[in-house]
């Protein structure tokens, strides 16, 4: 009885302060705002990816119908024949999304910084200019787009300092302190019950919009999402209670708790992410990609010039099974074979330049990582990322796959080229199906 009387006292604290009540409020419309942005990144990511479904299935069509009216291809550009492997699987359109996961309204992530379509053709590379954004999420947060991931990281806890900041602190300023203590019988359980309202308001609040936020994408198609990310939410709920709940402990009066709530926000929320950030850029510069400049350019340059025989060497290597093709004893159309299969050579010389970035941004994650212990809001935020599937390891994944698919992509095309195939409707059909997987 003690004890729900405490609650009922804290409530009443709670609805004769304007100040906390609106702060509370505010804190809502910020994260429905975040919510609705969103859904709003779900919905137009899913209205592209639906776009370029028919804009692909109308380019397939239509060389379709080449072969239907016996043309090799446009009028307008004579020297296109889609009866060759080369211009069938160049006009094979073929593309490779990261759909968006309806966890993305509760934490945009890395999202605006990564394309999430990418169109594969023998050219490709995971490091193509259209796979990053140019504007990145600093710059974005300053044009207006706030999402729940940055209410709940940076705002809660300021929500939570207005609505504890008083715990003890008032009563100790009007000298009847010792008196609670008495009436209450344990001070730790007075500050605690007083501190357990507001825990158990906002864990209402919190389950609230994450509800809201799950009726916008249907995040409860995605298994257990929802309540991994209640999970991780109240887990940092818990370890802002706990911080001040000490420096209201043993805190002196209100201003004294106020000041250093505020000093514990800005050491956790800005200063330490920021002075971890210099460190690892001075540690870690950014990697300019030179080296996939370079391999674009001169490597490209140095392998259409080498010699024919080590040419061919390189790609006997590659692929041993070419010296038993039809066109490998043709000195006439081993010529031509050879010259559009040098493309198998440079994406070589891409990926051995596209390992050297990706080792540098792994050994930076892996140093972010090691900070984490004193670093907490970017620990909370990699996580959300990971429930949001927006986290850097997930576009790495993204990326592997569309390596992949340039891969199988030029070795059918090899392996086509060297056996002197013509294509037909039926094959160009099988290209469709094949380079989609």
């Amino acid at each position: 009885m003690r004890h729900l009387n405490i609650f009922l006292y804290e409530f009443k604290h709670f609805v004769r302060s304007p100040f906390k009540i609106i702060a509370l409020l505010l804190f809502i419309i910020a994260s429905v705002y975040g919510l609705h942005n969103g859904a709003d990144l779900y919905e137009k990511q899913n209205a592209e990816v639906e776009r370029i479904y028919k804009e692909a299935e109308t380019k397939k069509e239509t060389i379709l119908s080449y072969f239907e009216n016996n043309e090799k291809g446009p009028k307008n550009r004579p020297w296109i024949d889609v009866t060759t492997p080369f211009w069938a699987i160049w006009n094979t359109p073929t593309y490779h999304f990261k759909k968006p996961s309806p966890a993305i309204v509760y934490n945009i992530g890395q999202t605006e910084q990564y394309g999430f379509y990418k169109a594969i053709n023998t050219y490709s590379s995971p490091y193509d200019a259209d796979m990053a954004k140019e504007i990145a999420n600093p710059e974005r947060i300053q044009s207006g787009t706030l999402d729940f991931a940055f209410a709940v990281l940076f705002l809660l806890p300021l929500l939570l300092l207005i609505l504890t900041y008083n715990i003890k602190g008032q009563e100790a300023e009007q000298g009847f302190l010792p008196l609670v203590f008495t009436q209450t019988g344990s001070k730790n359980w007075w500050m605690l019950s007083r501190t357990a309202f507001y825990i158990i308001l906002l864990l209402f609040v919190l389950l609230g919009l994450l509800l809201y936020g799950a009726m916008l994408t249907n995040v409860f198609e995605t298994s257990s999402v929802f309540w991994s990310v209640f999970i991780w939410v109240t887990i940092y709920l818990i370890f802002w209670v706990i911080i001040y709940f000490l420096i209201i402990k043993y805190g002196k009066n209100t201003v004294s708790n106020t000041l250093q709530m505020v000093g514990v926000w800005l050491l956790f929320s800005f200063i330490v992410p920021a002075a971890i950030q210099q460190w690892v850029s001075i540690e870690k510069p950014t990697n300019l990609m030179v080296d996939i400049i370079d391999a674009k350019r001169d490597k490209t340059d140095e392998i259409y010039e080498q010699a024919s025989d080590l040419s061919d060497k390189q790609l006997f290597n590659l692929y041993p099974n070419l010296k038993q093709t039809k066109v490998a004893s043709d000195t006439i159309l081993i010529k031509g074979a050879r010259r559009r299969s040098l493309i198998a050579l440079i994406n070589i010389a891409m990926k051995n330049a596209t390992t050297k970035v990706e080792k540098d941004n792994r050994s930076k994650n892996e140093l972010i990582a090691k900070t984490y212990w004193f670093n907490p809001l970017t620990y909370f935020q990699n996580k959300l990322n990971h429930l949001s599937e927006t986290h850097y390891d997930d576009y790495q994944t993204y990326r592997n796959d569309i390596q992949n698919l340039v891969d199988k992509r030029i070795e059918i095309l090899v392996y086509e080229l060297w056996n002197d195939v013509t294509v037909d409707k039926i094959k160009y059909l099988e290209y469709n199906k094949t380079l989609k997987k």
